[in-house]
């Protein structure tokens, strides 16, 4: 992108190589990350179910491309969904393809009676787990990241990346490693236009969690809530805040909590809120379009696709302002329906134009009535909260280690008993 607009809040790191030779950059920025590696240990962890590793094309390239790079000294796989010994067998096989001289690779077996043993071991003394899914997968492998006391940098993206190349994985990882720019965490956003189809996706971002942010820093500035107010800002400065894709120190990492629903990333922006300077936080442009999987709406379904994406950012948000010590009633939801539908609206039609001039295909209608729905998904999320006297945060390895001392030496153990 060639525009050079900075938000104020955060620094935007454009994609400015793109106007010039981007094959010149890559060479350049993989130099500079092999110099930086040689001080540092970056790591990568893969979040991937195991029914990804079938999907023709997409995770063979992405490994492809990653083993072109040199700077990478350990990469873990938080492997979910693999039920039995033979379909993790199966993945770590697979993923074993990355392992290279001075590049060491593990694969968590999430769903393993060794992992499984340790999840009930910290249930017994009263830390709470979360549910399976992706969030608790990546906090699970990041205490074996931070047990194995090796990587000083820790970048994190997804496995079903459509239009990955390692372009993507350098830009993400350079910001959080390079010492010379005092930055500790880094989010990666991207442009979501579908090649075939023609058309914006990124529902959830675009119609419900832009405009729901939106609506929440107006209502808490005409209430005079300054902290929220400015809280609500900085989410607002951040041009994909559902990227999967992100980069930060070690130190950092193990001090922020982790959601373990659909909630993650909004909770992983504002615990590197809670902890940090903006003058240490940035977001980066990877690349020119994104493609991966997509959700259905399943407005009938509350515990699937979208419907529950945004019931889950929804009541991860009513909680923080409720432990913000702002009280939330059914008219403050009456009144955030209303005015998120009316802020919605406007940005459908903001993106009717940007479609219009850029011929695209876009149904506005559809995206109203998808607003309208996302407007209901709000009471269902209220209710949720109402019922959850606790919200949907595994605590921090900082937090967790003062439980129970040894749970370092237990990852260690049950981790590399299954890798070997």
């Amino acid at each position: 992108m060639s525009e050079f607009h900075q938000e104020g809040f955060i620094t935007t790191i454009h994609g400015f190589y793109d106007l010039f030779d981007p094959k010149e950059h890559l060479v350049r920025l993989e130099k500079k990350l092999e110099e930086f590696s040689k001080h540092m240990c970056i790591g990568l962890l893969l979040p991937s179910l195991y029914e990804e590793i079938h999907v023709t094309g997409v995770l063979d390239n992405i490994i492809d491309q990653i083993n072109q790079v040199n700077y990478l000294c350990s990469i873990v796989v938080a492997l979910g969904g693999a039920k039995e010994e033979k379909e993790f067998k199966e993945a770590k096989e697979f993923f074993c393809r990355l392992r290279k001289k001075d590049r060491d690779i593990k694969v968590v077996w999430v769903e393993g009676p060794r992992v499984q043993a340790i999840f009930k071991k910290l249930q017994n003394r009263k830390i709470p787990i979360g549910v399976p899914g992706k969030g608790q997968s990546v906090w699970i492998t990041l205490g074996y990241l931070f047990a194995s006391e090796v990587c000083d940098v820790i970048a994190l993206h997804d496995c079903d990346i459509v239009t990955y190349d390692r372009l993507l994985l350098g830009r993400l990882i350079e910001p959080a490693a390079n010492p010379n720019n005092d930055l500790e965490f880094c989010k990666g956003y991207y442009a979501r236009i579908s090649p075939t189809e023609m058309e914006m996706k990124g529902r959830t971002t675009r119609l419900f969690v832009a405009p729901f942010v939106e609506a929440l820093g107006s209502i808490m500035h005409h209430s005079g809530h300054q902290t929220l107010e400015q809280f609500f800002r900085y989410h607002r400065t951040f041009r994909y805040p559902l990227a999967g894709e992100f980069s930060f120190v070690t130190r950092l990492a193990r001090a922020i909590n982790i959601a373990y629903d659909w909630g993650l990333e909004v909770s992983t922006l504002s615990e590197v809120y809670n902890r940090l300077t903006p003058k240490k936080i940035a977001q980066i442009d990877l690349g020119r379009n994104y493609e991966h999987k997509h959700q259905e709406l399943s407005e009938k379904d509350v515990k699937g696709g979208l419907h529950r994406m945004v019931v889950d950012i929804a009541k991860f948000f009513l909680n923080y302002i409720r432990s913000s010590g702002m009280p939330i009633d059914d008219a403050f939801i009456d009144m955030l329906q209303h005015t998120y539908y009316r802020v919605a609206l406007t940005f459908v039609k903001s993106y009717s134009d940007d479609a219009e001039s850029n011929d695209l295909v876009y149904d506005r209608h559809k995206e109203e009535v998808t607003v309208r729905q996302f407007r209901d998904f709000i009471a269902t999320a209220w209710k949720q909260a109402r019922q959850e006297k606790e919200g949907t945060q595994i605590p921090s390895w900082n937090r967790v280690t003062y439980s129970d001392p040894d749970i370092y030496h237990d990852l260690l153990q049950a981790v590399e008993k299954d890798n070997a």
